[in-house]
């Protein structure tokens, strides 16, 4: 039998096997390969996966979406001297898949294919990248590899489309590259309630939404201080503003952060503790749902790409990637602020919580919601009425924005364009 035939076989077996045991396949590592023409991705896993491998521009990106499959350990970075790699972040999809997105340093010609199972067992996704110029050899894999990896590439429709995108996006970028000035890091700020809508009521009557507007000024004087960053209220008084418009004003503003500020409340006054809050992944899912069916949505940019000409299959994809980039950067942000908040008081929750806020909602802005204290405990509603406990929980944000755009600087801002180190 032909050698190819059998490893066709071998990886079909295998993979009707996992999907009728309904087991996710472990992928027990990943490392990077490089020689002067060209680099590899290695994936070691446990089972032949089924996968998709596609591409995209403004940033040029690489995408691995990988079925019915888990990391076991986190993915290592490659080197900065890497010759194509910027970065590579991975994340769960649809709680069985995993999506790694790989930042490249420019666009490249991409094959993938699997291996046969080594001494060890371990079978390998390989992909395989080489300069546009240069011409990538053929995969020596059966042809009924296909049907293992499902698809390397977007539909052909969408395929033209996103090649249409791209095309006029560079040209813009060619047009204006010499006009463009690097731009202050924007960070919407958003007390919450307002106006009618009092919020929480504290044991001796204090009103959450005053004492939530008394900490976003602070907060704001504090990134407005800091070279290179600029704040952005999203309500300015007391006055109400509706949860979709709190987005849309960030969005308007080119926010590259969304704080929303609140204090807690439950019927046992003794509950007490700040929190930090992200978006579920049920939320993101439903907003993603909304965002396709909406026609208010199309001639918005969903990081930095506009939806309203894109076909259906492409503007799903872009939308989920850049859903899944900024519920990592969600994450990041969430965790950096309630390390902060560790410092100055008691934390009700110990780790970064998920829920279903709708202001969070944003699927290009990193968003989180932080919960500063309880305002029906007797004593923490007396801190929070404490210009002093005050300036703390603002500064506590503040160091932790501060340690988010020490990790991640947009490329188009001061910050970046200084290469700065941020000293907290």
């Amino acid at each position: 039998m032909n050698k190819y035939w059998k490893i066709f076989i071998f990886a079909g077996l295998q993979f009707a096997a996992s999907l009728a045991c309904g087991q996710q396949i472990d992928i027990r590592s990943v490392h990077y390969v490089s020689a002067a023409d060209k680099a590899q991705i290695v994936f070691d896993a446990a089972e032949i996966p089924a996968y998709k491998v596609f591409q995209l521009a403004n940033p040029a990106r690489l995408v691995i979406d990988i079925s019915n499959a888990r990391l076991s350990q986190s993915m290592s970075q490659p080197p900065v001297s890497h010759p194509y790699f910027v970065a590579v972040r991975s994340a769960s999809r649809n709680k069985d898949d995993i999506r790694v997105v790989v930042e490249l340093k420019k666009q490249v010609k991409a094959r993938s294919y699997n291996t046969m199972p080594n001494k060890k067992g371990v079978n390998n996704l390989i992909v395989e990248l080489a300069e546009t110029g240069t011409q990538v050899a053929k995969a020596q894999t059966p042809a009924g590899d296909k049907a293992i990896k499902a698809s390397a590439s977007p539909a052909p429709k969408a395929a033209k489309q996103l090649a249409s995108a791209e095309a006029k996006s560079k040209a813009k970028v060619h047009r204006h590259a010499s006009e463009r000035k690097p731009k202050a890091v924007v960070v919407a700020i958003d007390a919450g309630h307002g106006g009618k809508d009092q919020g929480a009521k504290g044991y001796s009557g204090a009103l959450e939404k005053n004492v939530v507007f008394a900490i976003a000024n602070k907060l704001k004087a504090l990134v407005d201080k800091q070279p290179g960053m600029q704040a952005v209220l999203v309500r300015k008084g007391d006055y109400f503003v509706d949860l979709r418009n709190r987005m849309k004003i960030a969005r308007a503003a080119k926010a590259d952060l969304f704080i929303s500020i609140h204090a807690d409340a439950f019927p046992e006054p003794t509950v007490k503790g700040a929190s930090v809050f992200t978006l579920s992944e049920r939320g993101a899912t439903s907003e993603a749902a909304r965002w396709l069916a909406n026609t208010e949505n199309a001639s918005d940019l969903v990081g930095g790409v506009s939806l309203g000409d894109k076909d259906d299959v492409l503007a799903s994809v872009l939308l989920d990637l850049s859903q899944t980039a900024t519920q990592e950067a969600s994450e990041n942000l969430a965790g950096k602020v309630l390390e902060n908040f560790s410092s100055i008081g008691e934390l009700h929750y110990r780790s970064v919580q998920r829920a279903g806020f709708l202001v969070l909602k944003s699927p290009d802005i990193p968003s989180i919601l932080v919960e500063t204290a309880y305002i029906s405990n007797p004593s923490e509603e007396k801190k929070l009425l404490s210009a002093a406990y005050q300036n703390k929980m603002a500064s506590a944000i503040f160091k932790g924005i501060l340690g988010y755009f020490n990790q991640t600087s947009p490329s188009d801002t001061r910050i970046a364009d200084a290469n700065s180190k941020i000293r907290l």
